[in-house]
């Protein structure tokens, strides 16, 4: 019976969902409230399709009558009606009416499942009347604990859009460990990176090396600011504390971590609106229930800390480690002021700070001369000429629409000037398309197409001849810095190896080679 009436208010539903908010108005309401209790139930689905219809189709006054309505309906005896109009009332927008009236409902003996729908109204139209309501019933179960937490997210982004304070200093440094995040098979180059500079290279240790991440101690006071000078990192992110294989209980010990008075204090040293964080579990799945359960208990325990997906300025990663799992703090800094030039990009773009890393590895000469035959955005010959001054900069790529995206990128890092030149065409014909001579080139950069999300026919036969090339057009001591997606050396013996490293390009494995021309 109780599969029928649901498909019944399926049917009703779909019957009702194309008309005219008028006649639904003005025929179907009027019917659905005079009929008896047993008639109601079986046009519930009426609640539903007005609903969906005034969002779509009504002006702004038919809206209000219909809101006003379904307020009405909250008070009805039958819990399935009460149920119908609340999931109904959000998509019109809440009012401190309705607000009100699904309030009064949290007064009254509910179950479980009515608690949960409440919740979920009030997620979308509560306010401060409904934070007062919930502070005052002191309830701890978690699902009302979560409709606080998302009020509070909701009014903190309408006030105040919290940001990262970059230059704040972080003066407690004693006990604080920092994991330096990139991906894997890049850790040596953010290790080399700290280790060459000459300031950061003083005031912060590195304590150990492992896959996709350089742990830190600090000496002393530090900001944001200084970490982000080095361009080969991910993320800096604060370990709060670790969770050993063998807890227990797991969601009150990572609870506890997040609430903790670590995270509390970075939060207020380096949060400027309200500390929001969104919980995120790294190389491993975790139901979202979970997810949402520990968040719960977190706040709980730190009212102050919310869990907030949406514009987040800070994010709780958990990462597995060997001892258990680590719990870290990472600020979620958008745009990267570190790559603002980016201003736009093409498909199957090089990672950022993978780019910086090949410019590293490329090192610097005198009287440079760099080609990046696709060119694609442009990252790597950027970064490059970041680094230190070029005396000729040459980009190419067959696709036009990226040209003028490597130029438009060029701009915004003010590296556009008389020593850069742009052209569009196939690598295989450089002398027409960019007047390269042979043995002209002091150093080639690239990220050439790695036949996974741009599609190439014939892959090894590029990557042959991109070698032969390079082999070509390299002068004695000139270097090829380039991401090889194949297990394929240079076919020409007057390039040979220097460098290789094993990289994750999000999801697979190439190695990113450095070749010196004999």
């Amino acid at each position: 019976m109780k599969k029928h009436t649901v498909n019944l208010a399926k049917e009703v539903y779909k019957q009702l969902r194309n008309e005219p908010w008028e006649s639904l108005w003005e025929r179907e309401v009027p019917l659905f409230d005079v009929g008896t209790a047993e008639e109601r139930l079986a046009r519930v689905g009426l609640i539903r399709a007005i609903g969906v219809v005034a969002l779509e189709k009504a002006t702004l006054e038919q809206r209000q009558l219909t809101r006003q309505w379904l307020t009405t309906l909250l008070q009805d005896p039958e819990e399935k009606i009460r149920r119908y109009a609340m999931n109904a009332l959000p998509k019109l927008g809440g009012s401190e009416e309705s607000e009100k009236a699904v309030l009064q409902l949290l007064d009254q003996p509910t179950n479980k499942r009515e608690v949960k729908n409440l919740s979920r109204t009030l997620d979308k139209i509560g306010g401060e009347a409904t934070l007062e309501k919930l502070e005052a019933l002191h309830d701890n179960t978690d699902t009302l604990h979560q409709t606080e937490q998302k009020i509070k997210a909701q009014l903190a982004r309408k006030e105040q859009p919290a940001s990262i304070r970059l230059k704040a200093k972080i003066k407690e440094t004693k006990k604080l460990r920092i994991h330096l995040r990139t991906r894997r098979g890049m850790e040596g180059f953010v290790r080399d990176e700290l280790n060459a500079h000459p300031k950061l290279s003083k005031r912060f240790k590195i304590v150990r090396t492992s896959p996709a991440c350089v742990a830190l101690s600090a000496s002393g006071a530090f900001t944001l600011a200084e970490l982000y000078q080095l361009r080969t990192l991910g993320s800096v992110n604060f370990v709060l504390g670790v969770v050993a294989k063998d807890e227990a209980k797991h969601t009150q010990a990572v609870a506890s971590i997040i609430a903790s008075s670590l995270t509390q204090r970075l939060c207020k040293i380096l949060t400027e609106g309200q500390a929001r964080y969104r919980l995120q579990f790294m190389r491993s799945k975790v139901p979202p229930r979970k997810v949402q359960a520990i968040a719960n208990e977190a706040f709980a325990l730190c009212p102050d800390l919310l869990n907030d997906p949406r514009q987040s300025p800070w994010a709780i990663e958990v990462y597995p480690e060997k001892v258990g799992q680590s719990v870290e703090l990472r600020p979620r800094i958008l745009p990267d002021p570190r790559f603002a030039y980016r201003v736009d990009d093409v498909p199957a773009s090089t990672h950022p700070p993978l780019a910086a890393a090949m410019a590293r590895m490329a090192g610097v000469e005198d009287e440079e001369v760099v080609w990046d035959p696709f060119c694609g955005s442009g990252l790597e010959l950027i970064e490059r000429g970041l680094l230190d001054k070029v005396q000729s900069i040459i980009a190419s790529d067959i696709d036009i629409n990226a040209t003028e995206i490597a130029a438009a990128n060029f701009a915004a890092a003010g590296e556009i000037s008389e020593s850069i030149s742009i052209h569009c065409g196939d690598f295989k014909e450089y002398r027409k398309v960019t007047q390269i001579e042979p043995k002209s080139l002091s150093l080639i950069l690239a990220n050439p197409p790695l036949g996974r999300r741009v599609r190439i026919d014939d892959l090894k036969a590029l990557i042959s001849e991109f070698f032969e090339i390079a082999a070509i057009t390299l002068r004695p001591g000139g270097r090829l810095v380039f991401i090889n997606p194949l297990k394929l050396d240079s076919p020409d013996a007057r390039l040979k190896l220097s460098e290789r490293h094993l990289v994750d390009l999000g999801g697979f494995d190439c190695r990113v080679e450095k070749w010196i021309k004999s």
